[in-house]
């Protein structure tokens, strides 16, 4: 090999080096990389909770279309309604809720 033919592969090997140390440590390389894979566990944590939270809805529906004591309750929860004789008594979520000073 020739001199010239020696510095040249050389030098390609520096330049090749080079630009594959600025691809992986610049934006669009090895950090972005780990935030995306970061940011895809995220998601995927919270997609496993919305599973989660969808579950326990579906069987909350089940248990009401199956249970009319259950639509029942849930009847008298939302409207405030109280069979004869009952008392309902309220309690305010803070003490001195309503109350501004």
């Amino acid at each position: 090999m020739t001199a010239f033919r020696r510095v040249t592969i050389l030098l390609a090997i520096v330049l090749a080096s080079a630009y594959g140390y600025v691809v992986l440590r610049g934006p669009q390389g090895i950090p972005a990389l780990m935030e995306k894979h970061h940011e895809i566990q995220r998601l995927e944590e919270g997609n496993a909770t919305l599973r989660q939270e969808l579950a326990a809805r579906q069987e909350r529906n089940r248990k009401l279309k199956e249970s009319t004591e259950i639509q029942e309750q849930e009847i008298r929860k939302r409207l405030h309604l109280l069979r004869p004789g009952e008392t309902q008594f309220v309690v305010p979520d803070k003490p001195g809720a309503g109350t501004e000073h």
